[in-house]
């Protein structure tokens, strides 16, 4: 019969199993482009957050885009540094997913694609890659290399300059992990440990470029409760049928809800709509 091996080479050898089953799933993962990854996370919940001009370098000009404020332009006279902008509400849940679309003005020192927190600064008076300069964000530059902590390194292909361009970003708070997307297809892990950031996480984007438009697209994340998935189910019922088929009450009038729930659903549309939307959140 033949010896066992020693317990130490059997560990080894299971050790280097698990390694290659975490490296299989993260190959697997980066296999999957951004409509597969929002359907296997359940990211359905559509959002309508828009850029904070009052939290933003000087040098942002947000614009209207389609009759909502989801436009920004940098430096739109000349530049003489980078400037930066971040969102009005923080992210919330799971798993949180948004593209921005970048116009042909892709060149210069750093555009920046990320989050960042509160504390982390807008405005700097010289060219820097800014979001990630320190621990307060973390940032995808198009020059094709990941920011955090003063620190950075090679993640990417650079993006082609005078080109557009659709940047996605997904923030995984269970794993803690930030990935970036190019025109739909899944660049891989940038950044890990975001799970143990206490503060809120903001979208942000920055630019040295001149006159550097970017426009906020699709915005998603999952539910965060049942309560959640009724109110946005409710809420996206009414806003079709107020847009194509009548007024407010009409629209309420059409849920397909039980009668005591009803009535008491109606009873608010006599308030501003904000009111309404907080009645259909009692339905769980």
């Amino acid at each position: 019969m033949a010896p066992e091996p020693p317990l130490a080479s059997v560990r080894s050898r299971e050790n280097s199993v698990q390694d290659d089953d975490t490296t299989n799933a993260e190959t697997d993962q980066k296999n999957l482009d951004c409509e597969e990854i929002l359907r296997r996370n359940a990211i359905h919940c559509r959002l309508g957050w828009l850029w904070n001009q009052g939290d933003s370098s000087k040098e942002v000009c947000v614009t209207d885009e389609g009759g909502c404020k989801t436009g920004v332009t940098f430096h739109p006279h000349w530049s003489n540094g980078t400037a930066g902008i971040r969102s009005y509400e923080p992210l919330l849940g799971d798993f949180n997913y948004w593209e921005i679309h970048v116009g042909n003005r892709v060149f210069g020192t750093s555009l920046m694609f990320g989050v960042s927190t509160k504390k982390a600064r807008l405005h700097a008076n010289e060219f820097t890659n800014m979001l990630g300069e320190d621990d307060q964000g973390w940032g995808l530059s198009h020059r094709g290399r990941v920011y955090h902590g003063g620190e950075s390194h090679p993640y990417c292909k650079p993006f082609q300059e005078y080109t557009v361009v659709v940047v996605g970003i997904l923030l995984d708070r269970v794993t803690g992990q930030l990935s970036f997307f190019k025109d739909g297809q899944n660049l891989g892990v940038a950044f890990k440990g975001l799970d143990r950031v206490v503060d809120d996480l903001y979208p942000t984007v920055c630019s040295t470029a001149a006159k550097t438009a970017m426009t906020v697209g699709r915005r998603q994340r999952s539910f965060l409760d049942l309560q959640d998935r009724c109110r946005h189910a409710i809420a996206t019922s009414i806003s079709s049928n107020t847009s194509f088929k009548g007024t407010e009450k009409e629209a309420v009038d059409k849920l397909p809800l039980p009668s005591e729930y009803h009535d008491c659903i109606c009873h608010a549309t006599d308030q501003p709509f904000s009111s309404l939307l907080f009645y259909s959140a009692q339905l769980s």
